[in-house]
């Protein structure tokens, strides 16, 4: 299941995890994968980060157990993990600028 997926993920790397769950038909993922993930500055902010990206473009009944698991109504939805599970006080629920985005960077580096 994605909870131990997430937290095994966390654990043997000891890094933090972001599971970014996406969408091909989401406007807000495409645009925050052009115009944040990938920039440079972006990605230096936060090296050790684990990105992961889980795909419901299909909207499977798995691809929605899997946000069901976590109470998300869809993408962009980035989930926020340690080796202590998720801290659900971190999510990111809808689209943020790069801006928005390095500054929730910091709040999360500061929590976990």
């Amino acid at each position: 299941s994605t909870p131990l997926y997430s937290s095994a993920a966390s654990d043997v790397y000891k890094r933090q995890v972001m599971l970014d769950y996406y969408a091909d038909w989401c406007i807000s993922c495409k645009v925050m994968e052009k115009n944040v993930f990938h920039l440079t500055d972006v990605q230096q902010h936060w090296p050790d980060l684990l990105w992961l990206q889980v795909d419901v473009t299909d909207q499977t009944p798995e691809q929605i157990a899997l946000m069901e698991n976590y109470s998300l109504f869809g993408p962009p939805s980035l989930l926020f993990f340690s080796q202590n599970g998720e801290h659900n006080n971190l999510r990111i629920l809808g689209e943020m600028d790069k801006a928005e985005f390095i500054n929730h960077l910091n709040k999360v580096k500061a929590t976990l």
